[in-house]
């Protein structure tokens, strides 16, 4: 193990493929998870042990229990955490929205937070040392048309993370990040090619990482947004 110890999820695109490669070139040693069997193995072509990287669908707990519990056993207790999963809702009235689509970005958005702190943060209270990112979202402390069901989960994200904040010891913090507005896969989902006009996730990483690296117990319950971020 070199550096630092961190987990990520949904780390087959996006911020979270870019994350990887940044805390890597740093010298940090990244356990990633995804739900793309051709992501993963793509990550491990080209980040070798002890960068380590699993198919996830962190929405299942089994499946995230299974996960943490080898990841813990063979490194210990992370040093950072960041709950970076996320989908959102094709852009639509909220009664226009099926059933299964809307439960989809619950159990990815808010279940699958709660599943990784569920089976990683025993043992980082267990040391007293460690920083658990959720990720929110501008939309998590504003509002628009067509992506409520995003929006809630976002807002969700916020309360759990301040709520969470307070049962921690002193040691360790936990915070909800707004990374700002980046050109991904998720946006141009909902901007069309008016995306193109915002950083790109590896241009996001630059700033982010060591923003990131930095957090501490003093940050703990804070609602905080990216250095430089497009919001």
């Amino acid at each position: 193990m070199t550096g630092k110890i961190v987990v990520i999820t949904g780390v087959t695109r996006g911020l979270g493929r870019a994350m990887v490669a940044e805390f890597a070139r740093l010298g940090h040693t990244v356990l990633g998870c995804g739900r793309s069997e051709k992501g993963i193995e793509a990550l491990r072509r080209q980040f070798a042990p002890p960068h380590d990287f699993a198919v996830v669908d962190v929405a299942s707990d089994e499946q995230v229990k299974a996960w943490a519990g080898r990841l813990l056993g063979a490194c210990g207790p992370p040093d950072l955490v960041l709950n970076n999963a996320g989908v959102i809702n094709k852009n639509a009235h909220l009664w226009e929205i099926p059933a299964r689509e809307f439960s989809q970005v619950i159990d990815v958005n808010i279940k699958g937070i709660a599943n990784v702190i569920r089976h990683f943060a025993p043992a980082m209270v267990k040391r007293n040392r460690g920083v658990i990112v959720n990720f929110s979202s501008g939309w998590g402390r504003s509002t628009d048309a067509e992506v409520a069901p995003y929006c809630a989960t976002k807002w969700a994200v916020e309360g759990l993370t301040q709520a969470f904040a307070q049962e921690l010891p002193a040691g360790m913090a936990a915070v909800a990040l707004n990374p700002g507005i980046i050109n991904t896969d998720m946006l141009q989902s909902c901007f069309g090619a008016s995306a193109a006009g915002y950083p790109s996730p590896a241009e996001w990483a630059q700033s982010a990482v060591p923003f990131l690296l930095r957090l501490g117990p003093g940050d703990n319950g804070k609602p905080l947004t990216a250095p430089n971020a497009r919001t």
